[in-house]
């Protein structure tokens, strides 16, 4: 699907090679719930961080959330709201935020997913867009430059 097979998923620390499965899974009505949970469990390595990999599932992501046809569509737009709060870049003069988050420069992911979000600013404003909660509207928004 989109090319995901083509990713060398295990390449990343962490991130099981079976991503285009769970990619897939989404689009199947039974299988779906099951699969969103295995890739956030997935792309989120904890409460505080996210895999190395989500830069490069952030297109897939886009696309699967883009349509109205996939099962799992508000989970996923929920998934792409987490993704853009953990993309923040921390506030370095906080030490207690550095300490819990690590700094930037150890997380060049956060960089990298800005990045990626801001490349797809159109599908990020749309995707924002059908997000009932202000907050999750701005976050999204934000994590693609938007405002």
């Amino acid at each position: 699907m989109f090319g995901c097979e083509d990713v060398h998923w295990s390449d990343f620390p962490e991130c099981p090679a079976a991503i285009p499965v769970l990619l897939h899974g989404l689009l199947d009505e039974a299988a779906a719930p099951e699969a969103t949970r295995v890739l956030t469990n997935s792309l989120l390595n904890s409460v505080r961080e996210m895999n190395l990999s989500v830069p490069t599932a952030l297109p897939f992501l886009f696309r699967l959330a883009s349509d109205p046809q996939v099962p799992v569509r508000s989970r996923l737009l929920g998934l792409l709201v987490c993704i853009a709060g953990f993309s923040k870049p921390t506030d370095g003069r906080n030490d207690a935020v550095v300490r819990w988050f690590g700094s930037d420069s150890d997380h060049p992911e956060r960089e990298q997913c800005r990045a990626v979000f801001a490349e797809h600013a159109s599908v990020v404003a749309m995707l924002a867009e059908d997000l009932t909660r202000p907050d999750d509207r701005a976050t999204l928004r934000q994590a693609a430059g938007l405002g």
